[in-house]
């Protein structure tokens, strides 16, 4: 029988005896009875105490993969908050670290583990009492929990049986291998260390020497032959940039019964696209991106969570790692960096077992090149066409640049932006700034006349 013949008869209830029934019988009632395939591969491994490296797709359901064993472990070791922490949960990014709480919130239903969320952007004497009072998971963000180790003397982690690095590529992306190793070096060196990431490059694998145990379990299930889930129904269309308006007002007005995920390259332009579809077109759309507070992040993401349906307008913040229910579309309206970003996009759909969703890209026409590019890593693209785009949603924002001044500076700092991200974009080839019409480009953005570009100015010899 093949891997895939045997982990298809698997079912949580197998675990009978050998997990603790509570956690049995909170999965079942979340409606989690057939392990994912990680699940199903990883959990031996891990419920006999040996450290792994977990590589799968995101949604692939790695976050119940260390969970489940996690709490386990603890119950069975009879952890009270006098023990302090036994294991700690590090995210690269703090919807991440707060959806990973809520998964881990629904878990503990009827089990008496104390645990805290630990990011940054919270009040730390929030962090502190909790601390003070015992928590036996933690689940944080680098640099805040870093911090803590450091100097707060409440922080008792001398109990601790257990490191989980989650999207361990996306966090040394975003710069925190140095908190990382100051981490490793402050905690136990006696402990169980798991590791997940969606890709295990260079990086990674020194991550994985310094913090793991000598000859670690390496999991990997990104085995298939396409590198997107096959529920996925992706494609492209093709838009000349002075229409992008009108395609985007065309793309929202179809799908407006859907959940909706539009990626932008800046967070100037997620600002304009937001306050243009959500106070002049009437959209019903939120936003999320790096540079707004945590409050209201965390507000925006559970607000779509919730929804049934609406837009989501975002960065490249919301792209790794999040699981949003039932999100049915991704619009990659701005393009990705590269082919790993792009799946990463669409990542946010056609998650769990049985799950389906639908892709498209924006592409010039001078970036179709783009699609054969996808090829080659293995991701297949059809072509979309969504016929002519209404014309009058141009015109009004056209009035609104040259009547509303909050508007006009809005776009302005989005055009900027824009360009600037073309202009240092690292597949020049294909997202070529030099075959943009700018004064087209300005037109994307309201403009009649082409706002002043200075950084592209011809430099005088």
């Amino acid at each position: 029988m093949s891997v895939r013949e045997l982990l298809s008869n698997c079912t949580f209830s197998m675990l009978d005896g050998k997990v603790d029934t509570r956690i049995l019988e909170t999965l079942k009632c979340l409606g989690f009875n057939k392990p994912t395939r990680i699940q199903a591969e990883a959990l031996p491994h891990i419920m006999l105490g040996k450290d792994l490296i977990g590589a799968a797709k995101t949604g692939s359901g790695k976050t119940l993969a260390f969970l489940i064993p996690v709490v386990d472990k603890l119950l069975k070791m009879g952890f009270t908050k006098k023990h302090g922490t036994g294991c700690i949960i590090l995210s690269p990014t703090r919807e991440l670290a707060l959806q990973t709480n809520n998964v881990l919130k629904k878990l503990l239903r009827g089990i008496h583990l104390s645990h805290c969320l630990i990011v940054g952007g919270e009040k730390k004497a929030k962090d502190v009492l909790s601390l003070r009072k015992g928590s036996n998971i933690i689940v944080s963000t680098p640099g805040r929990l870093l911090d803590h180790l450091e100097n707060t003397e409440s922080f008792n982690c001398d109990n601790l049986k257990c490191l989980i690095v989650d999207e361990a590529d996306k966090l040394l992306e975003a710069g925190f291998e140095k908190h990382i190793t100051g981490i490793i070096s402050l905690l136990p060196s006696k402990r169980q260390t798991l590791l997940f990431s969606a890709t295990i490059d260079n990086k990674v694998e020194s991550l994985a020497r310094l913090a793991l145990k000598a000859n670690p379990v390496l999991i990997s299930v990104n085995e298939d032959k396409q590198s997107t889930v096959t529920g996925l129904q992706q494609g492209y269309c093709i838009c000349s940039v002075q229409n992008r308006i009108p395609w985007l007002f065309k793309m929202l007005k179809k799908t407006k019964k859907f959940k909706v995920m539009v990626f932008f390259s800046s967070c100037k332009s997620v600002d304009f696209h937001y306050d243009f579809f959500k106070n002049h077109c009437g959209a019903a759309v939120l936003c999320i991106h790096g540079k707004q507070s945590q409050s209201r992040r965390k507000e925006a993401y559970q607000s779509f969570i919730d929804a049934e349906s609406g837009a989501l307008f975002c960065t490249d913040v919301a792209a790794r790692g999040l699981d949003i229910p039932s999100v049915d579309w991704i619009v990659q309206y701005d393009p990705p960096t590269d082919p790993k970003e792009y799946i990463h996009r669409v990542g946010r759909t056609a998650r769990g077992v049985n799950q389906k969703g639908s892709a498209v890209i924006l592409l010039r026409p001078e970036e179709e090149e783009f699609v054969s590019y996808l090829r080659k890593e293995k991701v297949f693209l059809d072509k979309y066409s969504f016929g002519e785009p209404p014309r009058e949603v141009q015109d009004m924002l056209e009035e609104l640049i040259i009547k509303n001044g909050l508007v006009k500076t809005l776009a302005r700092k989005a055009y900027l932006t824009f360009l600037r991200c073309y202009k240092t974009h690292p597949l020049k080839k294909i997202f070529n700034i030099k075959t943009m019409d700018l004064k087209l480009a300005a037109k994307a953005f309201g403009f009649l006349e082409q706002p002043d570009v200075d950084f592209l100015r011809s430099k005088k010899t």
